[in-house]
């Protein structure tokens, strides 16, 4: 018997270490990796960084939906939504929009939102000129922001492309960014 509860301690020892090595895997190794292979890639949508404004004209013929979607990490409890689901825009024109965000928690927290495009194919169309998730978003307990976005959706987007969805998912990178300023400051 002694030995049977040795062998079930020694099995439950092993998956508990496991279950940990999991979690750390998916929450700080998938991550990085992930966006790595889809830039390398160019697959999922990703969108790219800052685009610097290059004086072109708008084409009036043509009307783009853009849709806005926001989802939290499981992780993640702050309220997160886009202040307006889509607006219409003609490609060359910038527009601009807000998403809302609130710290729910008794705590200070940071965010980091991750964008995503659909179709795909519309990415290298959509270009952001300022966006919250170049940044990291810190909040204090309970406070709420509205946090910008502009972009323009290119002249050359394919004329089969009538709807673009953005959506963005909010991560918790609290102790990432503690981690972060500590190095920083030790350096």
């Amino acid at each position: 018997m002694a030995t049977a509860n040795k062998n079930v301690a020694k099995t439950t020892g092993k998956l508990l270490v496991l279950s940990v090595a999991m979690f750390a895997f998916a929450m700080w190794v998938m991550p990085p990796l992930y966006n790595a292979l889809c830039e390398v890639l160019g697959i999922n949508g990703k969108t790219s960084g800052r685009y610097e404004v290059v004086e072109s004209a708008v084409d009036t013929t043509r009307t783009v939906k853009v849709q806005f979607v926001a989802q939290n990490n499981e992780m993640m409890p702050w309220e997160f939504a886009p202040n307006t689901s889509q607006v219409e825009v003609h490609p060359g024109e910038p527009a601009q929009v807000t998403f809302y965000a609130k710290n729910t928690q008794s705590r200070f927290m940071v965010s980091q939102s991750i964008p995503s495009l659909v179709p795909s194919r519309a990415a290298e169309y959509f270009h952001k000129t300022e966006c919250f998730c170049f940044n990291n978003q810190p909040l204090e307990a309970g406070a709420e922001a509205d946090m910008p976005l502009r972009f323009i959706v290119d002249r050359d987007l394919p004329k089969d492309i009538h709807v673009i969805t953005l959506s963005y998912t909010i991560f918790d990178v609290t102790e990432m960014a503690a981690k972060q300023e500590s190095l920083a400051a030790s350096n």
